[in-house]
């Protein structure tokens, strides 16, 4: 098959032909047909996970059909239209058993663990536990973000930070998940507010639902705490870096709740904890939603609540892949880009 692969951190990327994914006994092979370009697969080829294997192909947010399935698999089949978690349980462990595969110990990862769906082919492992089935309404632009950042942001917002009708949500970055995050608040009935340093992701923010948009450069918590009356009742970090957990937390109101999203590299943050324990704060991470989880997210894409679609602004082949992801200021791109590998 094709792919792309690099075979150091920060090393050169390229279009190769690899071998084909070995089927997994309990798994599927997926030939992929739209493959999302996310910025957790920088933080991949940059090094900052110590998961990831080399050579690796990258990608983790997909959707195809199943081209294979392994002798133990009982509820999928050739031919069947799917996506998957960018988190795959063993589903056998508590954590699986209890419906948070997202944080099974014995997780394994496409595009980190293993060759991942910037590829024609995928394998995915425990495929009766970590497969999803897309309904034929739901289009392949509105599937492949499902895999990562719409279901990273759909678990956040509505299970971790426990998001109500007419609360302030201080959305803090309007890339991918950002964007997911504040349409998501926003058909709760939320009142989202986008932070970023990008007009133009601004634009795209006021469009998913934003009802205020703040670039950083503006004093972002004063403004913050006077557009909500004392403070968010939620704060998202969709950027992970450390003067935005400060920020988000600082930005809250008394009892609210930061859930952090984006992916840190660096040194641990410095966390206000003075300001955790005076007014009683919840800090929350949140990592991803399991496969069980979907038909509930699936649903409101299928009746058009939310819109995954809309946040799709580029469609790439491989070769244009390639800077896309690994430019210097790949994270400045605005909107979801997303890889057609059998074009």
């Amino acid at each position: 098959m094709k792919a792309l692969r690099y075979h150091r951190f920060g090393g050169p990327v390229a279009v190769e032909t690899v071998a084909d994914p070995r089927v997994p006994d309990d798994g599927a092979v997926i030939r992929v047909a739209v493959s999302g370009l996310c910025r957790s697969d920088w933080h991949a080829w940059a090094g900052h996970d110590d998961t990831v294997t080399l050579p690796q192909v990258p990608g983790h947010e997909f959707v195809g059909r199943v081209d294979a399935v392994g002798a133990r698999v009982r509820n999928w089949s050739v031919g069947d239209r799917v996506t998957a978690p960018f988190v795959n349980g063993c589903g056998t462990c508590e954590w699986c058993q209890g419906g948070n595969a997202q944080v099974c110990p014995d997780q394994t990862q496409p595009g980190f663990t293993h060759w991942g769906s910037h590829a024609e082919l995928v394998a995915v492992r425990a495929a009766d536990v970590n497969l999803v089935a897309v309904p034929p309404s739901v289009s392949d632009a509105a599937a492949a973000g499902l895999g990562c950042r719409f279901a990273t942001a759909y678990r956040a917002v509505s299970a971790r930070g426990r998001v109500r009708a007419g609360e302030w949500v201080a959305v803090f970055g309007a890339g991918g998940v950002g964007l997911s995050a504040i349409m998501i608040a926003a058909a709760l009935g939320a009142r989202p507010i986008a932070i970023d340093r990008s007009a133009d992701a601004l634009a795209l923010a006021a469009k998913a639902g934003a009802v205020h948009v703040l670039n950083v450069s503006d004093g972002t918590v004063p403004e913050i705490v006077e557009l909500t009356g004392g403070g968010a009742h939620v704060a998202v970090d969709a950027v992970g870096a450390a003067e935005v957990i400060d920020t988000g937390i600082r930005s809250l109101r008394r009892r609210g709740r930061h859930v952090q999203i984006g992916l840190l590299s660096g040194p641990p943050p410095a966390v206000p904890l003075d300001r955790v324990l005076a007014w009683e704060l919840d800090v929350l991470g949140s990592h991803g939603m399991a496969a069980r989880h979907y038909p509930e997210l699936l649903d409101l894409v299928e009746r058009g609540v939310l819109r995954p679609a809309d946040l799709v602004t580029h469609t790439v082949g491989m070769d244009e892949a390639v800077p896309l992801l690994f430019a210097e200021d790949a994270a400045r791109r605005s909107g979801i880009t997303v890889l057609c590998p059998q074009g």
